[in-house]
């Protein structure tokens, strides 16, 4: 389940789409610029969120993509994947003892949508990470069944159940690789654009209120790594952080899982920001 594939041709493009929960559909609004310039992935990496992103991307790596990605996020909302008074959820989590919500109705939506049901289906290679729990280690699926690698990878510790696979259980890849450039550099490709939830723009402060503790522990951990694999590129090699278009994320938008309310404006939103950085490039 971890057997290599490389970029179709040496030196060739990555994508890059890190971790963020609903923040996410930033990724939508950067996939439409690149796209739209004809700018096309070798090869696809992903977590989290960015695993459902990168997936249908690597699937079909064209405009028809993003119309599909656009639909899925609009869905992510009306069908209620994260639907449930509190009453509801707080009856999950007696009931499972581990989680809010189950994983059954985004599994249901990945099925609908997906255009491939295996790694080996994909027009593009493709590679999302996992937690293991029993390793306490990254785990990159590169092939086999690609909805359950994608469920694993976007796991949320909480709100949706640890997915088994070949008697392992994952968590959310975003533990163990919140935006994984290292792993685009040790496929080979030389030019990389991160696609990113917008969080890795807003300076980190002390925290103020008790809910920001843990936020900003999060933080600290996710952009120390990535902020390492930075620093440690090879040369030859050009990575290219795309702008979400948020200056000013709020924390609460951390929190506020559930609302897809603002989606269509953030993809809009990264997708002007994102066409003006591409275009601005010497």
């Amino acid at each position: 389940m971890s057997s290599p594939r490389v970029p179709a041709e040496p030196g060739g493009t990555a994508f890059v789409l890190g971790g963020g929960g609903v923040l996410g559909a930033a990724e939508v609004g950067m996939l439409q610029a690149l796209i739209e310039r004809g700018i096309r992935p070798d090869v696809v990496v992903g977590t989290s969120v960015g695993a459902i992103n990168g997936a249908l991307v690597a699937a079909d790596p064209t405009p028809a993509a993003v119309d599909r990605l656009r639909t899925v996020w609009q869905e992510l909302g009306s069908r209620g994947v994260f639907a449930g008074s509190l009453w509801a959820r707080a009856s999950t989590l007696v009931r499972t003892r581990t989680h809010l919500h189950p994983r059954e109705p985004l599994r249901d939506l990945l099925v609908e949508h997906l255009p491939a049901r295996t790694f080996a289906e994909l027009r593009v290679p493709f590679h999302c990470v996992a937690a293991s729990i029993e390793r306490a280690a990254e785990h990159w699926f590169t092939d086999g069944p690609l909805v359950d690698a994608v469920l694993a990878s976007s796991a949320v510790p909480g709100l949706l159940p640890p997915v088994e696979i070949d008697g392992e259980h994952y968590l959310d890849g975003g533990l163990v690789h919140s935006i994984p450039v290292g792993r685009a550099v040790s496929l080979g490709a030389t030019t990389i654009y991160v696609l990113h939830v917008g969080r890795i723009d807003r300076p980190l402060r002390p925290p103020a209120r008790p809910w920001d503790v843990g936020l900003v522990a999060f933080e600290i951990a996710r952009r120390h790594r990535f902020a390492a694999d930075l620093a440690a590129l090879p040369p030859g090699v050009t990575v290219h952080v795309l702008p979400a278009g948020d200056p000013a994320p709020s924390r609460a938008g951390n929190l506020r899982y559930r609302d897809f309310s603002g989606v269509g404006d953030r993809i809009d939103r990264a997708h002007a920001a994102a066409g003006i950085h591409l275009d601005g490039r010497s």
